[in-house]
């Protein structure tokens, strides 16, 4: 991988980061500051989808919430190294390259995002309740929907660019 100039590079993509930073903690700290907190507060929108403000001290699915404190300092770790990694990617990565740079900027937000909330509060603050019937998807916030997507985005482009004949590719 070579270097580019920031001008060139994917790194002029770090503004959707920011955004995605930015809205994350605002309707973190809205729901924190008008809701009140559990299951018995949820608001109830749609017949499939609930507000409802609870804390994750975990990872995805609640993973490691239990763990007693460690898992904390070692998620934000993670955080802190993905998001370094993808930044390099994106200053090796051409600014013309959209597909994977929003892909980056989306990683890269939603993992600041949390990482804020876990340095902040100790915990992730989580609020949109997707269910069908009685059984729900975990609750998730902007920032794991932004993970999600962006993950999403870079399988798509990885299957797109296995596709590319060779000789395209160098």
């Amino acid at each position: 991988m070579k270097d580019l100039t920031t001008k060139q590079s994917g790194v002029r993509w770090l503004w959707l980061a920011l955004l995605v930073f930015v809205l994350d903690i605002g309707t973190k700290l809205f729901v924190m500051d008008t809701m009140g907190y559990g299951w018995a507060n949820r608001i109830e929108i749609l017949p499939f989808f609930n507000l409802l403000y609870v804390h994750n001290y975990g990872a995805a699915f609640s993973f490691l919430s239990d763990a007693g404190g460690w898992q904390r300092w070692f998620f934000a770790a993670i955080a802190l190294g993905v998001s370094g990694l993808l930044i390099y990617w994106m200053r090796c990565t051409p600014a013309s390259n959209r597909i994977l740079n929003v892909a980056y900027a989306l990683v890269i937000g939603g993992a600041i995002g949390n990482l804020f909330d876990r340095l902040v509060h100790g915990y992730v603050v989580d609020f949109l309740d997707f269910y069908i019937g009685n059984s729900h998807w975990p609750a998730f916030n902007l920032a794991d929907a932004a993970i999600c997507v962006g993950a999403g985005l870079i399988v798509l482009d990885s299957v797109r660019a296995s596709k590319k004949p060779h000789a395209e590719a160098e």
